[in-house]
C-alpha cells in the first residue's frame, strides 16, 4: 500500500519536533497511537523509517526522504485550516439578501435596523428582484435569503430549499377619490367586486399570476371587467388610477398613497398574495440568515 499524505506529515512532525510524544501532542493524538501509525507507515513502505533512543527519536535516510514531502503537506494543511477559518468567519457574519420591490420597501427595513442594532459586524447587501427569480438566486448561492410572493400555489422548489410563509398580503381596490364609491363607503368599509363591473380597469399585464387571479376573480364574480390600461408595476396602477381614469385591484403592501387615490378592502375575499422567504434548508455556515428571518416574520406579523 503506497503511504499516504498523513504519513508523510506525522514523519516531518517527528523531524520537527524530536520525538513520538511532541509529534503526537501537535496531532492531538496519544503517543501510542502515533507509535501504531507509525508502524504502518513502516510496512507500508516496506522500510525502517524511525530510530528511538532515549533522547528521544530521530528519522532514517528513508524517513527523512519522505519528510521532506511531509513537510509541504504540513504547510498547505496549515494554509488549508487558516483558510477554511477565515472563510468560516465570513460566511457567519455575511447576510446576502434578495427582495422584490414592496418588500424591500416595507419589510426589509425595519428588519434590517434590527439587525443591525444585534449584529453591528453583519456583512450586509441588499438586490431588488423579481419574485420569480428569487429561489434560482438562493438555490444557486447567489442570495442567503429572498423575500418573494406567489398568487396561488407556492413555487416549486428543489429539495435543499426551504419556502417560509411570512405573511398573506390581501389585494385591495384602489380607487380615484371622486368615485361615488370612494364617496359613499367610509374607508373600512368593504365592497363588492361586481360593484366595479361598469367601472374601467386597470390591471397587470396578461401572464402574470396576478392577472390570472384577477381574471377568475372577476369571472367568479358574473363579469367581464373593461379593461382599458395594463401595467407590470403596482406603482403605474395606482398612478393611473390617480388621474380618474380606472380602477384597480392592488395587494395591500404595495399601496403607496398616490395623489388623487384611495382604496377600499374587498367583502368575503380570499384574493391576497403569499409572501415567502426563500432560505437554504441547511443554514449552518450563515446564521445571520435564521436571525433575520426571525426579526422578518416579527415585521410581518405587526403589519
Amino acid at each position: 500500500m503506497p503511504i499516504g499524505p498523513e504519513q508523510l506529515r506525522l514523519l516531518a512532525l517527528i523531524d520537527r519536533n524530536g520525538s513520538l510524544a511532541a509529534a503526537a501532542s501537535a496531532l492531538g493524538l496519544t503517543p501510542a497511537a502515533v507509535t501504531q501509525q507509525v508502524a504502518r507507515a513502516e510496512r507500508d513502505s516496506g522500510a525502517p523509517l524511525v530510530r528511538r533512543g532515549p533522547r528521544g527519536a530521530t528519522l532514517t535516510a528513508a524517513g527523512a526522504l519522505l519528510a521532506a514531502h511531509g513537510r509541504t503537506v504540513d504547510h498547505e494543511t496549515s494554509i488549508a485550516a487558516a483558510g477554511l477559518a477565515r472563510l468560516l468567519g465570513q460566511l457567519s457574519l455575511r447576510l446576502r439578501l434578495g427582495a422584490f420591490h414592496a418588500a424591500a420597501l416595507h419589510l426589509l427595513p425595519p428588519a434590517l435596523t434590527a439587525l443591525r442594532h444585534r449584529h453591528p459586524d453583519a456583512d450586509l447587501s441588499v438586490i431588488d428582484i423579481q419574485s420569480e427569480n428569487g429561489v434560482p438566486a438562493v438555490a444557486a448561492g447567489d442570495l442567503d435569503l429572498a423575500v418573494i410572493a406567489a398568487w396561488d400555489d407556492p413555487p416549486t422548489a428543489p429539495d435543499h430549499i426551504r419556502l417560509h410563509p411570512i405573511l398573506d398580503d390581501p389585494m385591495v381596490v384602489v380607487l380615484p377619490d371622486d368615485h361615488p364609491l370612494a364617496l359613499s363607503l367610509a374607508a373600512d368599509q368593504p365592497l363588492r367586486l361586481d360593484h366595479l363591473s361598469a367601472d374601467a380597469w386597470v390591471v397587470i399585464l396578461a401572464g402574470h399570476a396576478a392577472r390570472a387571479q384577477f381574471d377568475r376573480a372577476t369571472s367568479a364574480a358574473g363579469f367581464t371587467p373593461d379593461i382599458r390600461f395594463q401595467t407590470a408595476s403596482y406603482d403605474v396602477a395606482q398612478a393611473l388610477v390617480g388621474t380618474g381614469i380606472g380602477v384597480a385591484l392592488v395587494s395591500r403592501l404595495a399601496l403607496n398613497n398616490t395623489p388623487g387615490t384611495t382604496h377600499r378592502p374587498l367583502e368575503s375575499s380570499d384574493l391576497h398574495r403569499r409572501l415567502y422567504a426563500v432560505t437554504q434548508t441547511d443554514t449552518t455556515l450563515t446564521p445571520l440568515v435564521e436571525a433575520f428571518l426571525r426579526l422578518l416574520k416579527d415585521v410581518a406579523a405587526n403589519r
